[in-house]
Protein backbone atom coordinates (compact mmCIF):
# COMPACT_ATOMS: atom_id res chain seq x y z
CA UNK A 1 0.00 0.00 0.00
CA UNK A 2 1.46 3.35 -1.46
CA UNK A 3 1.42 6.01 1.68
CA UNK A 4 2.72 9.87 2.32
CA UNK A 5 5.54 10.21 5.02
CA UNK A 6 8.73 12.45 5.43
CA UNK A 7 10.18 10.19 7.07
CA UNK A 8 11.50 10.60 10.93
CA UNK A 9 8.57 10.40 13.20
CA UNK A 10 6.30 12.13 10.87
CA UNK A 11 2.89 10.57 9.94
CA UNK A 12 1.72 7.94 7.92
CA UNK A 13 -0.74 8.79 5.04
CA UNK A 14 -1.88 6.25 3.48
CA UNK A 15 -3.32 7.20 -0.23
CA UNK A 16 -5.80 4.52 0.13
CA UNK A 17 -8.07 7.91 2.03
CA UNK A 18 -8.17 9.65 -1.34
CA UNK A 19 -9.53 6.88 -3.64
CA UNK A 20 -11.97 6.43 -0.73
CA UNK A 21 -12.98 10.17 -1.12
CA UNK A 22 -12.87 9.49 -4.79
CA UNK A 23 -15.72 6.47 -3.91
CA UNK A 24 -17.56 8.82 -1.34
CA UNK A 25 -18.03 11.55 -4.20
CA UNK A 26 -18.99 9.20 -6.66
CA UNK A 27 -21.66 7.35 -4.36
CA UNK A 28 -23.08 10.84 -3.59
CA UNK A 29 -23.54 11.71 -7.72
CA UNK A 30 -25.70 8.24 -8.11
CA UNK A 31 -27.23 9.53 -4.53
CA UNK A 32 -28.12 12.78 -6.70
CA UNK A 33 -28.92 10.72 -10.14
CA UNK A 34 -26.37 11.00 -11.97
CA UNK A 35 -25.09 7.59 -12.78
CA UNK A 36 -22.86 8.22 -15.55
CA UNK A 37 -20.38 10.74 -17.27
CA UNK A 38 -16.60 11.69 -16.62
CA UNK A 39 -15.53 13.93 -13.57
CA UNK A 40 -12.31 15.81 -14.51
CA UNK A 41 -10.28 17.74 -12.78
CA UNK A 42 -7.23 20.26 -13.62
CA UNK A 43 -4.34 20.13 -10.66
CA UNK A 44 -2.60 23.10 -9.89
CA UNK A 45 0.08 24.54 -11.82
CA UNK A 46 3.39 25.63 -10.51
CA UNK A 47 4.12 29.32 -10.84
CA UNK A 48 7.05 31.81 -11.23
CA UNK A 49 6.98 35.12 -8.94
CA UNK A 50 6.25 38.27 -11.38
CA UNK A 51 8.18 38.48 -14.34
CA UNK A 52 10.88 36.38 -13.01
CA UNK A 53 12.26 32.70 -12.75
CA UNK A 54 11.99 32.54 -9.01
CA UNK A 55 9.37 29.64 -8.64
CA UNK A 56 6.79 29.74 -5.84
CA UNK A 57 6.62 26.51 -3.60
CA UNK A 58 3.50 24.50 -4.86
CA UNK A 59 0.97 23.25 -2.70
CA UNK A 60 -1.39 21.61 -4.66
CA UNK A 61 -5.12 22.63 -5.74
CA UNK A 62 -7.73 21.46 -3.03
CA UNK A 63 -10.28 20.04 -4.90
CA UNK A 64 -7.77 18.08 -6.59
CA UNK A 65 -5.28 17.08 -3.47
CA UNK A 66 -8.93 15.86 -2.02
CA UNK A 67 -9.59 13.34 -5.07
CA UNK A 68 -6.23 12.44 -6.36
CA UNK A 69 -3.42 13.27 -3.06
CA UNK A 70 -0.95 14.30 -6.14
CA UNK A 71 1.89 16.32 -4.82
CA UNK A 72 3.09 17.41 -8.04
CA UNK A 73 2.43 20.37 -10.24
CA UNK A 74 0.87 19.64 -13.84
CA UNK A 75 -1.81 17.22 -13.35
CA UNK A 76 -5.00 16.32 -14.91
CA UNK A 77 -7.68 13.52 -12.97
CA UNK A 78 -9.99 11.74 -14.80
CA UNK A 79 -13.02 9.53 -12.90
CA UNK A 80 -15.67 7.23 -14.98
CA UNK A 81 -18.95 7.85 -12.94
CA UNK A 82 -20.25 4.49 -13.90
CA UNK A 83 -16.91 2.56 -13.29
CA UNK A 84 -15.42 4.62 -10.58
CA UNK A 85 -11.79 4.02 -13.10
CA UNK A 86 -9.13 6.46 -12.17
CA UNK A 87 -6.89 7.53 -14.47
CA UNK A 88 -4.17 10.37 -14.03
CA UNK A 89 -2.49 12.97 -16.64
CA UNK A 90 1.41 13.56 -16.05
CA UNK A 91 3.45 16.40 -17.60
CA UNK A 92 5.61 14.81 -20.13
CA UNK A 93 8.46 16.47 -18.91
CA UNK A 94 12.19 16.74 -21.06
CA UNK A 95 14.91 14.27 -20.39
CA UNK A 96 17.13 16.98 -19.72
CA UNK A 97 14.90 18.05 -16.45
CA UNK A 98 16.68 15.73 -14.81
CA UNK A 99 19.52 17.45 -14.38
CA UNK A 100 17.84 20.32 -11.91
CA UNK A 101 14.97 17.84 -10.83
CA UNK A 102 16.09 14.30 -10.17
CA UNK A 103 14.82 11.35 -11.63
CA UNK A 104 11.88 12.04 -13.45
CA UNK A 105 9.16 9.30 -12.64
CA UNK A 106 7.00 7.28 -15.16
CA UNK A 107 3.44 7.21 -15.48
CA UNK A 108 3.92 3.58 -14.25
CA UNK A 109 5.23 4.39 -11.36
CA UNK A 110 2.75 7.53 -10.36
CA UNK A 111 0.16 4.48 -11.01
CA UNK A 112 1.85 2.98 -8.48
CA UNK A 113 2.77 5.80 -5.98
CA UNK A 114 -0.65 7.34 -5.98
CA UNK A 115 -2.76 4.16 -6.68
CA UNK A 116 -4.89 4.61 -9.42
CA UNK A 117 -6.15 2.80 -12.58
CA UNK A 118 -4.12 4.02 -14.89
CA UNK A 119 -1.53 7.16 -15.79
CA UNK A 120 -1.16 8.85 -19.00
CA UNK A 121 0.85 11.68 -20.06
CA UNK A 122 -0.85 14.51 -20.53
CA UNK A 123 -0.39 15.45 -23.78
CA UNK A 124 -2.83 12.68 -24.99
CA UNK A 125 -5.75 13.78 -22.41
CA UNK A 126 -8.05 15.48 -25.58
CA UNK A 127 -7.84 12.14 -27.44
CA UNK A 128 -8.72 9.84 -24.42
CA UNK A 129 -11.34 12.42 -23.95
CA UNK A 130 -12.97 12.22 -27.53
CA UNK A 131 -12.31 8.40 -27.43
CA UNK A 132 -13.52 7.27 -23.86
CA UNK A 133 -16.16 9.89 -22.83
CA UNK A 134 -17.61 10.77 -26.29
CA UNK A 135 -20.98 9.08 -25.33
CA UNK A 136 -21.38 10.55 -21.90
CA UNK A 137 -20.77 13.90 -19.95
CA UNK A 138 -17.99 15.69 -19.07
CA UNK A 139 -18.73 16.70 -14.97
CA UNK A 140 -16.42 19.89 -14.69
CA UNK A 141 -16.23 21.70 -11.65
CA UNK A 142 -17.84 25.45 -11.44
CA UNK A 143 -19.19 27.22 -8.57
CA UNK A 144 -18.61 29.95 -6.38
CA UNK A 145 -17.00 29.95 -2.56
CA UNK A 146 -18.83 31.40 -0.25
CA UNK A 147 -15.98 32.83 2.11
CA UNK A 148 -13.72 34.43 -0.58
CA UNK A 149 -16.59 35.02 -3.24
CA UNK A 150 -13.92 33.57 -6.10
CA UNK A 151 -15.57 31.10 -8.22
CA UNK A 152 -13.95 28.30 -9.12
CA UNK A 153 -13.42 28.10 -13.09
CA UNK A 154 -13.24 24.64 -15.12
CA UNK A 155 -10.55 24.51 -17.43
CA UNK A 156 -11.43 25.37 -21.26
CA UNK A 157 -10.02 22.94 -23.60
CA UNK A 158 -10.57 21.83 -27.78
CA UNK A 159 -12.28 18.61 -27.02
CA UNK A 160 -14.91 20.11 -25.06
CA UNK A 161 -16.02 21.80 -28.13
CA UNK A 162 -16.85 17.63 -29.41
CA UNK A 163 -18.43 16.63 -26.15
CA UNK A 164 -21.13 17.61 -23.86
CA UNK A 165 -20.16 19.33 -20.76
CA UNK A 166 -22.01 19.78 -17.20
CA UNK A 167 -20.84 22.69 -15.21
CA UNK A 168 -23.29 22.83 -12.43
CA UNK A 169 -23.89 19.22 -10.86
CA UNK A 170 -20.63 18.10 -9.61
CA UNK A 171 -19.71 21.39 -7.70
CA UNK A 172 -22.17 20.98 -4.87
CA UNK A 173 -21.91 17.46 -4.77
CA UNK A 174 -18.06 18.12 -4.20
CA UNK A 175 -17.87 20.45 -1.77
CA UNK A 176 -20.94 18.72 0.27
CA UNK A 177 -18.61 15.48 0.10
CA UNK A 178 -15.52 17.34 1.76
CA UNK A 179 -17.78 18.74 4.51
CA UNK A 180 -18.31 15.21 6.17
CA UNK A 181 -14.77 13.26 6.84
CA UNK A 182 -13.78 9.69 6.59
CA UNK A 183 -12.07 7.77 9.41
CA UNK A 184 -8.70 8.37 7.78
CA UNK A 185 -9.32 12.00 7.64
CA UNK A 186 -10.47 12.59 11.16
CA UNK A 187 -7.53 10.46 12.03
CA UNK A 188 -4.94 13.12 9.85
CA UNK A 189 -7.10 15.63 11.69
CA UNK A 190 -6.78 14.59 14.97
CA UNK A 191 -2.82 14.46 14.34
CA UNK A 192 -2.40 18.09 12.92
CA UNK A 193 -4.09 19.37 15.51
CA UNK A 194 -2.01 17.58 18.06
CA UNK A 195 1.26 19.09 16.52
CA UNK A 196 0.09 22.17 16.17
CA UNK A 197 -0.97 22.08 20.23
CA UNK A 198 2.99 21.29 20.67
CA UNK A 199 3.70 24.15 18.64
CA UNK A 200 2.06 26.21 20.17
CA UNK A 201 2.88 24.87 23.82
CA UNK A 202 6.21 25.33 22.69
CA UNK A 203 5.49 29.05 21.62
CA UNK A 204 4.22 29.74 24.72
CA UNK A 205 7.20 28.59 26.75
CA UNK A 206 9.72 30.86 24.68
CA UNK A 207 7.37 33.85 25.30
CA UNK A 208 9.63 36.67 26.86
CA UNK A 209 8.86 40.76 26.61
CA UNK A 210 11.09 42.48 24.49
CA UNK A 211 10.60 39.78 21.67
CA UNK A 212 8.82 40.68 18.53
CA UNK A 213 6.19 39.51 17.45
CA UNK A 214 7.73 37.49 14.43
CA UNK A 215 10.16 35.94 16.58
CA UNK A 216 7.07 33.52 18.15
CA UNK A 217 5.38 32.95 14.12
CA UNK A 218 9.22 31.70 13.62
CA UNK A 219 9.33 29.71 16.34
CA UNK A 220 5.76 27.91 15.30
CA UNK A 221 6.93 27.23 12.26
CA UNK A 222 10.35 26.15 12.85
CA UNK A 223 9.22 23.57 15.79
CA UNK A 224 6.29 22.74 13.47
CA UNK A 225 8.68 21.36 10.56
CA UNK A 226 11.62 20.22 12.04
CA UNK A 227 9.46 18.09 15.00
CA UNK A 228 6.87 17.12 12.34
CA UNK A 229 7.56 17.96 8.57
CA UNK A 230 4.99 20.56 7.96
CA UNK A 231 6.87 22.64 5.42
CA UNK A 232 3.35 24.54 4.73
CA UNK A 233 1.32 26.89 7.67
CA UNK A 234 -2.65 26.96 6.88
CA UNK A 235 -2.72 30.57 6.54
CA UNK A 236 -0.67 33.54 7.47
CA UNK A 237 0.29 33.42 11.33
CA UNK A 238 -1.39 36.24 13.39
CA UNK A 239 0.62 37.21 16.45
CA UNK A 240 -0.77 39.92 17.89
CA UNK A 241 0.07 41.47 21.02
CA UNK A 242 -0.77 44.57 23.15
CA UNK A 243 -4.32 46.44 20.91
CA UNK A 244 -3.42 43.80 17.98
CA UNK A 245 -5.14 41.53 19.07
CA UNK A 246 -8.15 44.06 18.51
CA UNK A 247 -6.88 43.57 14.56
CA UNK A 248 -8.71 40.50 13.61
CA UNK A 249 -6.37 39.51 10.50
CA UNK A 250 -3.53 40.76 11.85
CA UNK A 251 -0.38 39.71 10.33
CA UNK A 252 -0.97 40.56 6.92
CA UNK A 253 1.55 42.64 4.57
CA UNK A 254 1.05 46.18 6.31
CA UNK A 255 1.11 44.97 9.75
CA UNK A 256 3.51 41.91 9.65
CA UNK A 257 3.51 40.65 13.02
CA UNK A 258 6.27 43.59 13.77
CA UNK A 259 5.50 44.78 17.08
CA UNK A 260 7.77 44.64 20.52
CA UNK A 261 6.34 42.34 23.28
CA UNK A 262 5.60 44.36 26.36
CA UNK A 263 5.39 42.98 30.04
CA UNK A 264 1.85 44.64 30.23
CA UNK A 265 0.49 42.78 26.82
CA UNK A 266 -2.10 40.39 26.30
CA UNK A 267 -1.14 37.68 23.78
CA UNK A 268 -3.17 36.37 20.90
CA UNK A 269 -1.53 33.51 18.63
CA UNK A 270 -3.51 32.78 16.05
CA UNK A 271 -1.31 29.75 14.20
CA UNK A 272 -1.92 26.31 12.34
CA UNK A 273 0.26 23.64 10.66
CA UNK A 274 -0.57 21.98 7.63
CA UNK A 275 0.20 18.35 6.71
CA UNK A 276 -0.54 16.50 3.25
CA UNK A 277 -2.37 19.53 2.41
CA UNK A 278 -4.45 19.39 5.59
CA UNK A 279 -4.41 22.14 8.20
CA UNK A 280 -5.30 22.83 11.71
CA UNK A 281 -6.63 25.99 13.19
CA UNK A 282 -5.98 27.10 17.04
CA UNK A 283 -5.89 29.93 18.69
CA UNK A 284 -4.42 30.62 22.32
CA UNK A 285 -4.34 33.83 24.07
CA UNK A 286 -2.31 34.52 27.41
CA UNK A 287 0.14 37.16 29.29
CA UNK A 288 3.28 38.06 28.30
CA UNK A 289 4.26 38.59 31.62
CA UNK A 290 3.00 34.90 32.39
CA UNK A 291 0.48 35.75 34.85
CA UNK A 292 -2.71 36.88 34.50
CA UNK A 293 -3.77 40.27 35.83
CA UNK A 294 -7.10 39.86 37.67
CA UNK A 295 -8.61 42.06 34.29
CA UNK A 296 -7.24 39.53 32.14
CA UNK A 297 -7.87 36.80 33.74
CA UNK A 298 -11.65 38.00 33.79
CA UNK A 299 -12.09 38.63 30.08
CA UNK A 300 -9.98 35.44 29.38
CA UNK A 301 -12.28 33.00 31.80
CA UNK A 302 -15.31 34.83 29.70
CA UNK A 303 -14.06 33.32 26.26
CA UNK A 304 -13.05 29.87 27.86
CA UNK A 305 -16.65 29.85 29.02
CA UNK A 306 -18.24 30.54 26.09
CA UNK A 307 -16.22 27.47 24.42
CA UNK A 308 -18.00 25.82 27.21
CA UNK A 309 -21.54 27.28 26.69
CA UNK A 310 -20.90 26.18 23.14
CA UNK A 311 -19.68 22.41 24.38
CA UNK A 312 -22.75 21.92 25.95
CA UNK A 313 -24.78 21.80 22.88
CA UNK A 314 -22.34 20.31 20.14
CA UNK A 315 -24.08 16.92 18.73
CA UNK A 316 -26.23 16.34 15.50
CA UNK A 317 -29.03 18.31 15.28
CA UNK A 318 -27.61 21.84 16.88
CA UNK A 319 -27.81 24.70 14.88
CA UNK A 320 -24.56 26.06 14.35
CA UNK A 321 -26.48 29.79 15.07
CA UNK A 322 -27.46 28.50 18.43
CA UNK A 323 -23.83 27.89 19.20
CA UNK A 324 -22.75 31.29 18.21
CA UNK A 325 -25.42 32.68 20.25
CA UNK A 326 -24.39 30.95 23.29
CA UNK A 327 -21.15 32.04 23.22
CA UNK A 328 -22.28 35.58 22.59
CA UNK A 329 -24.17 35.34 26.03
CA UNK A 330 -21.43 33.76 27.77
CA UNK A 331 -19.23 37.35 26.33
CA UNK A 332 -22.00 39.45 27.38
CA UNK A 333 -22.13 37.96 31.15
CA UNK A 334 -18.49 38.72 31.25
CA UNK A 335 -18.62 42.26 30.16
CA UNK A 336 -21.29 42.75 32.80
CA UNK A 337 -19.02 41.16 34.99
CA UNK A 338 -16.63 43.64 34.36
CA UNK A 339 -19.17 46.65 34.37
CA UNK A 340 -18.04 47.35 30.66
CA UNK A 341 -21.96 46.11 30.20
CA UNK A 342 -24.78 47.55 32.17
CA UNK A 343 -27.79 45.44 32.83
CA UNK A 344 -31.02 47.86 31.78
CA UNK A 345 -34.54 47.07 33.75
CA UNK A 346 -36.75 44.65 31.93
CA UNK A 347 -33.85 43.67 29.40
CA UNK A 348 -32.81 39.80 29.58
CA UNK A 349 -29.21 38.70 28.74
CA UNK A 350 -31.31 36.26 25.36
CA UNK A 351 -33.04 40.18 24.57
CA UNK A 352 -29.13 41.30 24.66
CA UNK A 353 -27.94 38.69 22.17
CA UNK A 354 -30.73 39.39 20.13
CA UNK A 355 -30.32 43.18 20.14
CA UNK A 356 -26.95 41.95 18.41
CA UNK A 357 -25.18 43.44 21.53
CA UNK A 358 -22.55 40.80 21.68
CA UNK A 359 -21.42 41.29 18.00
CA UNK A 360 -20.09 44.36 19.23
CA UNK A 361 -17.42 42.68 21.64
CA UNK A 362 -17.60 39.83 19.21
CA UNK A 363 -18.25 40.72 15.41
CA UNK A 364 -16.54 37.88 13.66
CA UNK A 365 -18.67 33.98 13.43
CA UNK A 366 -18.59 31.40 16.05
CA UNK A 367 -15.79 29.16 13.78
CA UNK A 368 -15.46 27.41 10.24
CA UNK A 369 -15.12 23.79 8.66
CA UNK A 370 -11.75 23.02 8.48
CA UNK A 371 -9.95 20.01 6.25
CA UNK A 372 -7.85 20.77 3.15
CA UNK A 373 -8.13 24.48 3.48
CA UNK A 374 -8.38 26.71 6.66
CA UNK A 375 -11.98 27.73 5.94
CA UNK A 376 -13.27 24.48 4.60
CA UNK A 377 -15.77 24.35 1.89
CA UNK A 378 -19.51 23.75 2.47
CA UNK A 379 -20.87 26.38 5.03
CA UNK A 380 -23.11 27.69 2.44
CA UNK A 381 -23.85 26.15 -0.72
CA UNK A 382 -26.67 26.49 -3.30
CA UNK A 383 -27.98 23.19 -5.13
CA UNK A 384 -26.59 20.61 -2.06
CA UNK A 385 -29.10 17.60 -1.65
CA UNK A 386 -29.53 18.94 2.15
CA UNK A 387 -30.55 22.33 1.16
CA UNK A 388 -33.64 22.92 3.23
CA UNK A 389 -32.57 21.52 6.36
CA UNK A 390 -29.08 22.50 5.90
CA UNK A 391 -28.98 26.13 3.78
CA UNK A 392 -30.52 28.76 4.73
CA UNK A 393 -29.62 32.55 3.59
CA UNK A 394 -27.43 34.20 5.10
CA UNK A 395 -28.05 36.38 8.31
CA UNK A 396 -28.22 39.74 8.92
CA UNK A 397 -26.71 41.88 11.72
CA UNK A 398 -23.14 42.11 13.74
CA UNK A 399 -21.59 38.87 14.78
CA UNK A 400 -24.27 37.12 12.34
CA UNK A 401 -23.78 38.07 9.52
CA UNK A 402 -20.35 36.73 9.31
CA UNK A 403 -21.32 33.48 10.34
CA UNK A 404 -18.94 31.22 7.91
CA UNK A 405 -21.51 28.34 8.21
CA UNK A 406 -25.32 28.16 9.31
CA UNK A 407 -25.57 24.13 8.84
CA UNK A 408 -27.14 21.52 11.73
CA UNK A 409 -24.30 19.62 12.84
CA UNK A 410 -24.10 16.40 11.58
CA UNK A 411 -21.33 13.47 12.44
CA UNK A 412 -18.02 13.55 11.27
CA UNK A 413 -18.14 17.42 10.33
CA UNK A 414 -14.86 18.93 11.38
CA UNK A 415 -15.15 22.89 12.76
CA UNK A 416 -13.48 25.18 14.54
CA UNK A 417 -14.94 26.66 17.56
CA UNK A 418 -13.16 29.82 18.58
CA UNK A 419 -15.23 32.70 20.45
CA UNK A 420 -13.75 36.20 21.25
CA UNK A 421 -14.17 38.98 22.84
CA UNK A 422 -11.92 42.12 21.76
CA UNK A 423 -12.14 46.05 22.05
CA UNK A 424 -12.30 47.46 18.49
CA UNK A 425 -12.79 51.45 18.72
CA UNK A 426 -15.00 51.07 15.46
CA UNK A 427 -17.01 48.83 16.33
CA UNK A 428 -17.54 50.60 20.58
CA UNK A 429 -17.83 53.59 19.16
CA UNK A 430 -20.51 52.57 16.59
CA UNK A 431 -22.33 50.99 19.34
CA UNK A 432 -21.86 53.94 21.84
CA UNK A 433 -23.97 56.07 19.11
CA UNK A 434 -26.66 53.56 18.65
CA UNK A 435 -29.21 54.41 20.08
CA UNK A 436 -30.56 50.93 21.37
CA UNK A 437 -27.42 49.71 21.71
CA UNK A 438 -25.53 52.73 23.59
CA UNK A 439 -27.81 52.28 27.23
CA UNK A 440 -26.27 49.43 27.90
CA UNK A 441 -22.34 50.40 27.76
CA UNK A 442 -20.58 52.35 30.27
CA UNK A 443 -18.43 54.86 28.46
CA UNK A 444 -16.09 55.39 30.98
CA UNK A 445 -15.51 51.82 31.92
CA UNK A 446 -15.13 50.75 28.39
CA UNK A 447 -12.26 53.40 27.57
CA UNK A 448 -10.37 51.81 30.32
CA UNK A 449 -9.96 48.62 27.69
CA UNK A 450 -9.76 50.23 24.81
CA UNK A 451 -6.47 49.30 23.21
CA UNK A 452 -6.13 46.14 25.52
CA UNK A 453 -6.82 44.16 22.26
CA UNK A 454 -8.53 40.82 23.35
CA UNK A 455 -8.89 37.65 23.71
CA UNK A 456 -9.78 34.71 21.40
CA UNK A 457 -9.69 30.78 22.07
CA UNK A 458 -9.85 28.64 18.94
CA UNK A 459 -10.39 24.76 18.76
CA UNK A 460 -10.98 22.43 16.12
CA UNK A 461 -13.38 19.62 17.45
CA UNK A 462 -14.85 16.55 15.14
CA UNK A 463 -19.16 15.91 15.48
CA UNK A 464 -19.17 12.18 16.81
CA UNK A 465 -22.65 10.36 16.89
CA UNK A 466 -23.64 11.56 20.53
CA UNK A 467 -21.45 14.62 20.70
CA UNK A 468 -18.10 15.96 19.69
CA UNK A 469 -14.48 15.16 19.82
CA UNK A 470 -11.83 18.02 20.82
CA UNK A 471 -8.57 17.37 18.70
CA UNK A 472 -6.87 20.50 20.75
CA UNK A 473 -5.01 19.86 23.44
CA UNK A 474 -3.64 23.38 24.33
CA UNK A 475 -3.56 24.70 27.98
CA UNK A 476 -6.81 26.12 28.43
CA UNK A 477 -7.72 26.85 32.02
CA UNK A 478 -6.06 29.67 33.42
CA UNK A 479 -4.29 27.94 35.85
CA UNK A 480 -2.70 25.48 33.27
CA UNK A 481 -1.72 28.55 30.87
CA UNK A 482 0.53 29.73 33.88
CA UNK A 483 1.65 26.64 34.79
CA UNK A 484 2.80 25.92 31.43
CA UNK A 485 4.56 29.50 30.97
CA UNK A 486 6.16 28.78 34.28
CA UNK A 487 7.72 25.29 32.87
CA UNK A 488 5.62 22.57 34.27
CA UNK A 489 5.25 19.47 32.15
CA UNK A 490 2.61 19.31 29.60
CA UNK A 491 1.21 17.17 28.69
CA UNK A 492 -0.34 17.51 32.61
CA UNK A 493 -0.69 13.70 34.34
CA UNK A 494 -4.41 14.86 35.56
CA UNK A 495 -6.69 16.57 33.28
CA UNK A 496 -8.67 19.09 35.30
CA UNK A 497 -10.74 20.25 32.57
CA UNK A 498 -13.29 17.47 31.22
CA UNK A 499 -15.48 19.35 29.98
CA UNK A 500 -13.20 20.45 26.92
CA UNK A 501 -13.35 16.66 25.87
CA UNK A 502 -9.58 16.71 25.34
CA UNK A 503 -10.09 12.91 25.44
CA UNK A 504 -6.62 12.41 24.08
CA UNK A 505 -4.85 14.94 26.42
CA UNK A 506 -3.22 12.61 28.67
CA UNK A 507 -2.03 10.23 25.86
CA UNK A 508 -0.47 12.56 23.58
Amino acid sequence: MSAFTLGLNTYTVPFRMHSENRERVIANLKAAGISSGTVLLEGGKASERDDTDHENLFRQESYFHYLFGVREPGFWGAIDVGTERTVLFCPRLPEEYAVWMGKISTPEEFKVKYEVDEVLFSDSLEGHLRSEAASKPLLLNKGKNSDSGSTYEPPKLPAFADLETDEGKLFPVLCDSRVFKSPKELDLMAHVSKLTSLSHVHVMRSVKPGMMEYQLEANFSHYSYYNYGCRNMGYTAICACGPNPAVLHYGHAGAPNDRVIREEDMLLLDMGAEYHCYGSDITCSYPASGKFTERQAKVYEGVLNAQRAVFEICRPGTSWVDCHKAAEKEVIKALIGLKVLREVEGVTLDDMVEMRLGGVFMPHGLGHHIGIDTHDVGGYLEGAKSKEKNYPNRLKGPGLKSLRNLRILEENQCLTVEPGCYFIDYTIDKAIEDDELGKFIDVEVVAEFRGTGGVRLEDVIAITADGFVNYTLAPRGVEEVEAVMAGAKWPPTKDVHPELMRKKLLTM
